[in-house]
């Protein structure tokens, strides 16, 4: 899997991939006989392969509206390589290459702009939307959306849905993991998840640099750990303020394969039964299967331990593809979920028919 940036477009770092793409000497030097000595043999005739036909169902998959990135530039926020190279032909591109039919396009991780008025986000929110709606409509049957929402704002998040849901017909609703110092689930957050429950809507949870802790270790870029935290972060409090339990027609997608929940889902379970008092509210039918409801995607996750893992915890129908493009190539999601084990049925599964299944509209 290649390394990827950082996903805020304020952070720039460097990446050093872990192995390298160097060819040692002495295997140049074998291949080189090889060939050599297959240089006098008639070369074999060279079949075209037929291009596979698109099928797959990206469900992380990110934009940015130009205009925000000229504002971003005149601003001087710096913007990570992946972000500088997207459009909408590379995502149209990238897709094509790995097979990728339609795409769910989202914000990574909000506006970044600093100090906005209230006027000002609600605005760059729409904008957002606007842009997004129509590369759904002017590239028909490659894009779906999830709507991009200005919480905080409660007010404007409830206008910002049914703009969404009700004009945009999005497939869902877009969240980040945390809001300033506020997770989603929070109580001041009830109104819209309400909302979202009446609807019995699809939300799609993205992580990101959390207010308290973004750069608690300098050299590490926030991606690298605080995102998956971010995500294990959301998850259990949204089970335990019993933001799941209370709203239960909310169709809940996590990234990243759930990050770290996979991991500590046991340890989370076990510590619960003595320090959590109101256990049997929370989780009537405990926690495995309060986690076993959620949606998983597997952009940047698809690898063996991870599938592995994931799969203890969610049934495969919970399971959709996912690749986080810019920052990672669907390309290389494409190989490691065609390489992680998985039987054909499965992958078939998480590549395309869960998604149909959640999201109808998508047939269309």
């Amino acid at each position: 899997m290649q390394c990827d940036d950082p996903e805020t477009p304020e952070v720039l770092s460097s990446c050093q991939h872990l192995s390298c793409g160097c060819t040692s000497r002495r295997l140049f030097l074998r291949g080189g006989a090889a060939l050599l000595a297959g240089a006098a043999l008639p070369a074999p005739a060279v079949m075209a392969q037929p291009a596979e036909k698109p099928f797959r169902i990206d469900v992380h998959h990110h934009y940015y509206p130009p205009e925000l990135m000229k504002f971003w530039q005149d601003k001087h926020i710096r913007i990570s390589g992946p972000v500088k190279r997207w459009s909408l032909q590379a995502s149209l591109d990238e897709m094509d290459a790995a097979g990728v039919e339609t795409s769910i396009i989202s914000m990574a991780t909000g506006l970044n702009i600093p100090n906005l008025s209230v006027d000002e986000t609600r605005k760059w929110t729409r904008l957002c939307n606007d842009y997004a709606a129509k590369a759904r409509q002017d590239h028909k049957g490659r894009f779906g959306m999830y709507g991009f929402m200005p919480l905080p704002d409660v007010d404007a998040t409830l206008a910002e849905i049914a703009y969404c849901l009700d004009t945009l017909k999005t497939e869902g609703i877009g969240f980040n993991t945390s809001y300033g110092d506020k997770y989603v689930g929070d109580p001041s957050f009830d109104p819209v998840l309400a909302e979202l429950d009446r609807r019995k809507a699809v939300v799609y949870v993205h992580p990101t640099s959390p207010e308290c802790c973004s750069r608690l270790i300098p050299a590490l870029p926030a991606s690298f750990v605080e995102y998956p935290q971010d995500t294990n972060r959301v998850v259990m409090n949204l089970l335990f303020t019993g933001a799941l339990a209370k709203y239960r027609d909310i169709r809940w997608i996590f990234s990243h394969g759930g990050a770290a929940v996979p991991s500590l889902a046991g340890r989370v379970a076990a510590l619960a039964k003595f320090q959590i008092k109101n256990l049997d509210k929370l989780a009537p039918q405990g926690i495995p299967y309060e986690l076993s409801r959620l949606y998983y995607e597997t952009a940047n996750a698809a690898y063996a331990p991870n599938m592995a893992a994931l799969l203890k915890i969610a049934p495969i129908s919970q399971l959709m593809f996912g690749s986080d493009y810019p920052y990672v190539k669907v390309t290389e999601n494409k190989k490691d979920l065609l390489s992680s084990g998985l039987k054909p049925a499965d992958i078939q599964a998480i590549a395309r028919d869960n998604a149909l299944r959640l999201m109808p509209s998508l047939k269309a």
